[in-house]
């Protein structure tokens, strides 16, 4: 299942740190319900913040699969990109879950 997320979350400016798991916690039943429901995986899209089409490490979600890893007390896999040969490798066969 391919799912969009808003998980463009509040953090702390100097330490990065997640501020607020509103949006997270808020998709997570959404997230459970079609896992129960079968789906083999769930590869989640999101945005964090505005970079203007460029790469900018500072507006990274690494720290919010983190979090949501953490919430769901599951594995979550987080891609750097959203295309190229990773992604695809990743998305073809993705382990359940």
């Amino acid at each position: 299942v391919l799912m969009r997320v808003d998980f463009n979350v509040p953090q702390d400016k100097k330490t990065g740190e997640i501020t607020n798991t509103q949006r997270i916690v808020g998709a997570m039943p959404t997230i459970n319900l079609v896992l129960e429901k079968g789906a083999k995986s769930v590869v989640l899209m999101s945005h964090l913040g505005r970079p203007n089409g460029n790469k900018n490490d500072k507006f990274t979600l690494k720290p919010v699969a983190d979090k949501l890893g953490e919430l769901m007390n599951k594995p979550v896999t987080f891609l750097s990109d959203c295309v190229g040969e990773e992604v695809e490798t990743a998305c073809a066969d993705p382990e359940t879950g």
